[in-house]
């Protein structure tokens, strides 16, 4: 009860941006104390948690800012994969006032560029609640996600609307993203989020690199459907290490829809690098799995 009330405080201050004047390593380690309710050890961190905090703060490659933007991150990855596997843009905006709804398709999504979680999907056009979406976007845009969890490449992301082509599997399911988790430019495990709308909530669910179901859980429940392997599997493995080359860790996301892969995002800190993981042990199985670059002047 006191680890949920003080959690519940924490995040409540956070958001009131309470904290936004602590240094990026105090705020970590009162951040990892509250949510995960033990000691930040960045001096010899172990675990796959304690490391993306070490990340955070030791690995700043300025890459990763445009690798995070949502509207840069395209031709990054067009770069290096081809642009076969990118979502078409319908148009990018600074302003929602900007957006010409009588050009769009009737079916898209809006995003902000610069954030995680400020999307507006719009299914029937006819239907869309322009002033909803306005409210959600702008509200995003007014955000600096850095600060939430000292994800760094966001810091100066610059704040944007962009919009995208819908992608249908025609059988009015969510899509599901396959989730690439790469340690030192090579795949070992990937992850499924399913059952959003389902009245228990969002599942996820690992699976090793042969499409077994692993034996843990990271924060939520693994599903217990049956879940089928992509199509093309092998092939966004294949995609997944060569996005992934010289980073310590990353996760790269992909669609499939009718047989076709689509570039999701880019990932460096997955879950806030707060998801605890059943059993425990997983979580210093996969944090052996991240070897640490050397860094001058580690303080």
């Amino acid at each position: 009860m006191y680890k949920k009330m003080k959690q519940k405080i924490f995040t409540a201050l956070k958001c009131r941006h309470f904290f936004d004047f602590l240094p990026d390593k105090i705020y970590l380690k009162l951040m990892y104390h509250v949510l995960m309710d033990r000691k930040l050890d960045l001096k010899n961190p172990r675990t796959f948690n304690e490391k993306l905090q070490w990340l955070k703060l030791y690995n700043r490659n300025p890459l990763y800012t445009t690798m995070v933007d949502k509207y840069e991150v395209k031709s990054y990855v067009s770069s290096i994969i081809g642009s076969e596997y990118i979502i078409k843009t319908l148009g990018i905006y600074v302003d929602f006032d900007d957006i010409d709804f009588s050009k769009l398709p009737d079916r898209f999504v809006i995003k902000c560029t610069h954030d995680s979680g400020g999307v507006v999907i719009c299914k029937d056009k006819s239907k869309f609640d322009i002033s909803k979406a306005r409210k959600k976007i702008n509200e995003c845009l007014k955000s600096n996600f850095y600060f939430m969890g000292r994800e760094w490449p966001y810091k100066n992301v610059k704040p944007r609307i962009i919009i995208e082509e819908f992608l249908d599997n025609h059988d009015n399911n969510d899509l599901n993203d396959y989730k690439f988790m790469c340690f030192n430019g090579k795949f070992k495990c990937s992850f499924v989020c399913t059952e959003r709308r389902s009245d228990d909530g969002l599942k996820v669910t690992f699976f090793d690199k042969n499409w077994n179901v692993m034996p843990f859980e990271r924060h939520y429940s693994k599903s217990k459907k049956k879940i089928e392997k992509p199509k093309n599997y092998n092939k966004m493995i294949e995609l997944s290490e060569k996005l992934a080359k010289k980073m310590p860790f990353v996760r790269i996301d992909f669609y499939e829809v009718e047989g076709k892969i689509y570039f999701g995002e880019i990932t460096f800190f997955p879950g806030n690098g707060t998801e605890e993981f059943t059993p425990e042990k997983y979580d210093y199985v996969l944090g052996s799995w991240i070897r640490l670059p050397k860094v001058k002047n580690e303080k």
